[in-house]
């Protein structure tokens, strides 16, 4: 887990709101089985999305206020941020084809969004 953070209601707003780049974010329980199941996929993404891509992880158990917020109703929650807004999610336990087609998917849009801003 050595590329993913994992955050609280506490640090949520610094380390996902005012990330210098899109993160993926894992709301999970310790007693969630597919919440359990779904940690390696996370951390392989975190991995080979390394620099481009911020990854964490939130205990819904232990930090209810971010998840009301978000209004997380099922784990696990795979929410997509750039910034304050949550351009994509998956919910439940998915293969990690699933989850790569979304971040691949809204990279190609932040990248180019990026491209424009320096242009």
């Amino acid at each position: 887990m050595a590329n993913i953070t994992n955050v609280t209601d506490n640090n949520f707003e610094s380390e996902v709101i005012d990330a210098d780049r899109p993160v993926l974010v894992d709301f999970w329980a310790p007693w969630c089985g597919p919440c359990r199941m779904l940690t390696p996929i996370i951390e392989e993404l975190a991995t080979e999305y390394k620099g481009k891509l911020k990854v964490v992880k939130l205990n819904t158990e232990d930090n209810t206020q971010v998840a009301m917020a978000m209004t997380i109703r099922s784990i696990p929650a795979v929410l997509l941020f750039d910034g304050r807004d949550v351009v994509d999610a998956k919910i439940g336990a998915q293969p990690k084809k699933a989850f790569t087609k979304m971040i691949d998917k809204y990279l190609k849009k932040y990248n180019k969004k990026k491209a424009k801003k320096v242009a």
